[in-house]
C-alpha cells in the first residue's frame, strides 16, 4: 500500500464520515440513539488510537462522550491530525514493520503472537475498519427511521472525489 493510495482512502473516509454524520443529524430519532453514539464512538476511537500509535504517543486516557455533537466534533478533528501525519510520512517509513503497542492484547485474542506487519498495512486497516462500522451505522440509522447515504468508494470516485463537507452537517 503506497502513500498516494492511502491518502485517497483517507480522503474518502472523511467524506463518508461527514455524510453519515449529516444523515444522523437529519433525523431527530437518530440524534438521540445510544447505539448510534456507541458505534460512532468506536469508529472514531479506533481512528485516534492508531494515529497515537503511529506517532508513538504515550498512552493517555481517551475522552468519552454522552452528547452526539461533541462526539462528531472529536471525530472531525481527527482528519486535520491524520492528514498532517500522512504528509510527513515517506514510503520508506511506512514500509517498516510496526511494533504494536497493544501486542499482548492481540496475542491474547488470537491465541498466538501476531505476525509482523508494516505500518502501511496498519494504515490500510483504518479505512477498512471505518467502512465496516459505517455500514453498521447506516443499518441502525435506517432502523430508527433515518435515510442512510451512499458512501461507497466507487460513488466517491463517480462524484469526482469531492472533499468532505463538514459545514453541511446540521446539528
Amino acid at each position: 500500500m503506497n502513500l498516494t493510495d492511502l491518502r485517497d482512502l483517507y480522503r474518502h473516509m472523511e467524506w463518508a464520515d461527514a455524510l453519515v454524520w449529516r444523515a444522523v443529524f437529519a433525523s431527530s430519532e437518530a440524534r438521540k440513539d445510544d447505539r448510534l453514539r456507541e458505534l460512532f464512538y468506536h469508529l472514531h476511537l479506533v481512528q485516534w488510537a492508531w494515529l497515537r500509535a503511529w506517532r508513538s504517543e504515550p498512552h493517555e486516557p481517551i475522552p468519552t462522550f454522552t452528547e452526539m455533537h461533541a462526539l462528531m466534533d472529536w471525530g472531525h478533528s481527527y482528519y486535520r491530525e491524520i492528514f498532517s501525519h500522512l504528509e510527513n510520512q515517506t514510503e520508506d517509513v511506512v514500509s517498516k514493520t510496526m511494533t504494536l503497542p497493544w501486542a499482548e492484547i492481540v496475542e491474547r485474542e488470537l491465541g498466538r503472537q501476531p505476525e509482523s506487519i508494516s505500518i502501511s498495512e496498519t494504515m490500510l486497516q483504518i479505512p477498512m475498519h471505518s467502512q465496516y462500522h459505517r455500514g453498521q451505522i447506516n443499518a441502525r440509522l435506517r432502523a430508527v427511521g433515518g435515510e442512510p447515504p451512499r458512501v461507497d468508494y466507487i460513488v466517491w470516485n463517480w462524484l469526482g472525489r469531492p472533499e468532505a463537507d463538514w459545514d453541511s452537517v446540521k446539528t
